[in-house]
């Protein structure tokens, strides 16, 4: 009779102990392996949110890639790039979050000579996407829509026909581009780079070379500051055909 009681009580414990654990955890889970800290890790400025990468091997030379956020207590564990088409990055990234720390950049690396940028907005203490697609291609929308890029062709014969496409982050999101000698409201402008070379064509055209815009995150627009003008004259760059 006590084994059984003994039995029937250990049952009733570990039941109660399951319902106190939550049975879908969001977590990396222990396929993935956190990267070092001081290189892979970013704090907002006011300590509540953290991101970590963690990887796990693809075949025997690639690695993939996750980022997670967590609150300052390391706890509710959110995937940042749960809504892209894989959940799964190519290569680590770098962050960079608003002054205010309701925005995060991700500075996403696409392979040799390609980079684009992720946009997220703020919620509590987890992030989700602030743009319909990566701010990245939203900049190349933009630009693609200005008088300057009608002799530069995004495609040709429906393929890409730019190489070494890149958009970055210019520094200067965490104090506001104070060293640009602006004077914007807090955390409300992103300075983007974009940059592509073209030159693999059988009549290179003009390419650029760090042309620069702003994103609006209060209305979601892009615009081109008139002290970015002479700026952005000086990153077109034209073949010099007299070498061919």
């Amino acid at each position: 009779m006590s084994g059984g009681w003994l039995g029937r009580t250990a049952i009733l414990l570990l039941t109660a102990l399951v319902t106190v654990v939550p049975a879908s955890a969001d977590s990396p889970g222990s396929e993935l392996e956190r990267l070092p800290d001081a290189d892979h890790t970013f704090t907002s400025p006011d300590g509540q949110v953290r991101v970590e990468q963690y990887s796990k091997k693809k075949d025997e030379y690639d690695r993939v890639y996750q980022f997670w956020t967590f609150d300052g207590k390391h706890q509710n564990a959110a995937l940042l790039n749960r809504d892209e088409d894989s959940d799964l990055a190519g290569y680590p990234a770098g962050f960079r979050f608003s002054r205010n720390s309701q925005w995060l950049v991700r500075m996403q690396k696409l392979g040799a000579g390609y980079h684009t940028l992720f946009l997220y907005r703020r919620t509590g203490d987890q992030f989700s996407p602030a743009t319909p697609k990566p701010l990245g291609d939203m900049a190349w929308d933009y630009f693609f829509n200005q008088p300057l890029s009608r002799k530069m062709h995004r495609k040709s014969r429906d393929r890409d026909s730019l190489n070494h496409v890149q958009v970055h982050l210019v520094q200067g999101m965490d104090d506001n581009y104070a060293g640009m000698r602006k004077h914007w409201p807090d955390s409300r402008y992103i300075v983007l780079t974009l940059s592509f070379d073209s030159q693999g064509e059988d009549k290179p055209l003009p390419w650029i070379e760090d042309w620069r815009c702003v994103f609006d995150t209060k209305t979601g627009q892009f615009s081109i500051p008139t002290d970015f003008a002479d700026h952005n004259a000086k990153a077109v760059e034209f073949p010099d055909r007299s070498r061919r």
